[in-house]
């Protein structure tokens, strides 16, 4: 039998991070009738993750592979890029390094995917496991945060609402990447010197595009840590900020180049109106209160997208 089911897990700098992930990986069940791997691409970590990965491949003893790639250009499209190219199954879940599956998980995915042709992606629930308690009002900003629980149903993610999953958890039919995905991405993802994001959502607009649906699967279960630090100011302004400033590039795929000019003044427009609105009902809560920052930093760097985006030259890469 020929591997179907191919678990990537993009990771950088993940050696603490990795075991209770690979254990989830380990215990998997109901995967007896299908053969699948696991991936991890080491995205040029520069801690012992490669070491941990070997120690674990000379102690797995299971009929699914752990295979070990590097990829030396850091950001998670590159990782994600490499994945798929490395990859033998025809469907590829995405985990990342702080995702802990349901033990049913990869059979779920599995299934899922036969059942569902014309998936080009499809989406887990995600739960988070938070390190502390976030704010009160933490709810209005966390699927930012890859937290996903839209209900107990598939649901079709319509192109028309604009709206699209994380990529933690998410699978990716191999086959509709290679037809769909541009070589080159504009949008690579966060590194140290850079937290513009959004590469994911630039991938999944490109499926959509294409004709590909892109589903949520409820029964896929996953778990995401979220450590005390990334709910601090310090971590969420910025996080904030490059979202907004990954708006140009992922609201434009779907676009038409003629209509493109008037569509861009229109989210502009649209922009201005919630920067304002934001204004008038939060006054200095703004200065004072976390969510509501980062809301505003939303709006505003998703307003000056084009123009930093123009100015840092990645319409040119």
């Amino acid at each position: 039998m020929s591997i179907e089911f191919t678990v990537a897990i993009p990771t950088y700098n993940g050696a603490k991070r990795l075991p209770d992930l690979l254990e989830k990986l380990h215990n998997q069940v109901n995967t007896e009738n299908f053969q699948w791997e696991i991936i991890v691409v080491d995205n040029n970590s520069n801690d012992y993750t490669a070491k941990l990965v070997q120690t674990y491949q000379e102690t797995w003893q299971k009929p699914y592979p752990l295979r070990y790639c590097f990829e030396s250009k850091q950001g998670a499209a590159f990782a994600r890029k490499l994945a798929v190219k490395e990859a033998k199954g025809k469907l590829i879940g995405f985990l990342d390094d702080d995702n802990y599956p349901d033990l049913n998980w990869v059979a779920t995915a599995y299934a899922f995917g036969k059942d569902y042709p014309k998936a080009g992606a499809y989406a887990s629930q995600i739960h988070p496991l938070w390190e502390i308690d976030p704010p009160e009002n933490f709810q209005r900003i966390a699927a930012f945060l890859a937290i996903t629980e839209r209900g107990n149903l598939p649901l079709l993610y319509e192109p028309a609402k604009k709206l699209l999953p994380p990529s933690a958890g998410l699978v990716i039919r191999q086959q509709a990447w290679l037809e769909s995905v541009p070589n080159n991405f504009i949008l690579t993802g966060r590194t140290a010197e850079n937290m513009v994001t959004g590469e994911d959502l630039e991938m999944l607009s490109y499926l959509q595009k294409f004709g590909w649906e892109i589903w949520y699967n409820p029964e896929m279960e996953i778990y995401h840590k979220i450590s005390a630090s990334r709910l601090t100011r310090d971590y969420l302004i910025p996080f904030f900020r490059g979202i907004g400033f990954s708006r140009c590039v992922t609201r434009m795929i779907n676009v038409q180049p003629w209509l493109r000019p008037v569509v861009l003044l229109a989210y502009m427009l649209n922009d201005m109106r919630k920067i304002i609105l934001h204004l008038l009902k939060y006054q200095a809560k703004i200065k004072t209160d976390l969510v509501t920052a980062c809301e505003m930093q939303l709006f505003i760097s998703s307003l000056i997208s084009p123009f930093y985006l123009w100015k840092k030259g990645y319409f040119y890469k």
